[in-house]
């Protein structure tokens, strides 16, 4: 359809973070930079399913969290045409245009990709994602991020922190967390995807942030995730990543999923 632009690569992992403890659910980042990847994207866009799709695929395809950390934000300036995604949030449609002031864009689209801030379009005739994602790990990761997970009565308590370990890089850095949520399916009755079944993994319910960097190139992360009853505690993650507020670039992200509940 000409109102929506097809460009999908792919998306991360649900917990294989570096150096991840289930028993106290905490996590480290490692040596390698892991970028992260931001899916826009609308269960009223019949576009955006094989985008999803893609998305979800990740680990089968050696992808995981290791490698690089994803999310999906589900935007809202869809739901005018008959079908309101019920994981849509106006911010995140603005936090997609804040992106596009960024980048030096006119619009928005679904569904869309960043790979660390930039726009991503996989290739039409080879997909080189695989060696986006290994040139990023090659490079020295320029924060170290640190988290925490603990569960209370109806909420997630994230701990932890980040060190921005470039100099010239602190004070145009912030920090972010974001708790996505795995294993969602809909059957949509209206709209563009009309009798379609539509599944999503990686899926963003809250955002925290930003977290400002202080002179020593440290912010520390107190936050409190309200839970919802609707959201499936076992599917639940958190992701954590630093970037840089100019231009978009991740210094590094770590996500982290832990089986509070007795979850897969």
């Amino acid at each position: 359809m000409s109102h929506h632009l097809l460009s999908f690569a792919l998306g991360a992992a649900l917990c294989g973070a570096a150096a991840a403890d289930a028993a106290q659910c905490s996590a480290v980042s490692g040596e390698r930079r892991v970028p992260l990847l931001e899916l826009y994207t609308s269960e009223g866009c019949d576009s955006c399913p094989p985008a999803d799709r893609w998305l979800s695929g990740l680990t089968q395809r050696g992808f995981g969290s290791d490698r690089v950390v994803a999310l999906a934000f589900h935007v809202d300036y869809w739901n005018y045409i008959g079908w309101t995604d019920p994981f849509s949030q106006k911010r995140y449609s603005e936090r997609q245009r804040q992106a596009a002031a960024r980048n030096e864009s006119r619009f928005v689209y679904t569904p869309q990709f960043l790979l660390n801030g930039r726009d991503y379009r996989r290739g039409i005739w080879r997909d080189d994602f695989a060696e986006k994602v290994a040139a990023v790990n090659r490079d020295k990761p320029r924060a170290e991020l640190r988290l925490e997970l603990k569960e209370a009565a109806n909420a997630l308590t994230v701990g932890g922190g980040a060190t921005v370990t470039g100099a010239t890089e602190r004070s145009q850095s912030q920090a972010w967390l974001a708790l996505y949520e795995n294993r969602l399916a809909n059957n949509v009755t209206a709209g563009e995807n009309r009798g379609k079944r539509l599944e999503h993994d990686y899926v963003v319910r809250d955002i925290a942030g930003p977290f400002a960097v202080d002179a020593q190139g440290r912010t520390t992360f107190e936050h409190r995730f309200r839970l919802d009853p609707g959201w499936k505690k076992q599917d639940l993650g958190v992701a954590a990543y630093v970037q840089n507020v100019r231009n978009g670039d991740v210094l590094q992200a770590l996500a982290l999923g832990c089986p509070l509940t007795g979850g897969k």
